[in-house]
């Protein structure tokens, strides 16, 4: 056995090695090629999804906390039902404003705007 076939065996050993981590590296890249091209579908439903859930959330709780501070203030005054009456109304006013400021469209600036003065 000459010094030319030991390294030959050597290169065809790591050939062999090579062309194995090749493969596994190709399986993975595919999979995880797989695993994104369904994402952009399931990202559009989750954010349609907490949006909605958080505009409910925000027109609910304005309405509910203002109701309950006009019906303590009114226990507390004795003035009933006026200034549960005029709070819960408030809070609905309220509520639309939150559902407008969650779901409306935001820029390239995330909602933000510039402010050139400051």
């Amino acid at each position: 056995m000459t010094e030319d076939d030991g390294k030959s065996s050597d290169q065809a050993a790591l050939q062999a090695r090579l062309d194995q981590l090749s493969a596994a590296i190709r399986r993975v890249e595919e999979e995880k090629f797989a695993a994104e091209s369904l994402t952009p579908e399931r990202k559009g439903f989750s954010r349609s999804m907490r949006v909605g859930l958080n505009a409910v959330s925000e027109f609910l709780g304005a309405i509910l906390v203002s109701a309950f501070v006009g019906w303590q203030a009114d226990q507390w005054l004795g003035t009933q039902p006026w200034l549960l009456v005029f709070l819960t109304g408030l809070g609905v006013a309220v509520g639309f404003y939150n559902v407008y400021r969650v779901a409306k469209p935001k820029g390239p600036l995330g909602g933000k705007t510039l402010d050139r003065d400051a």
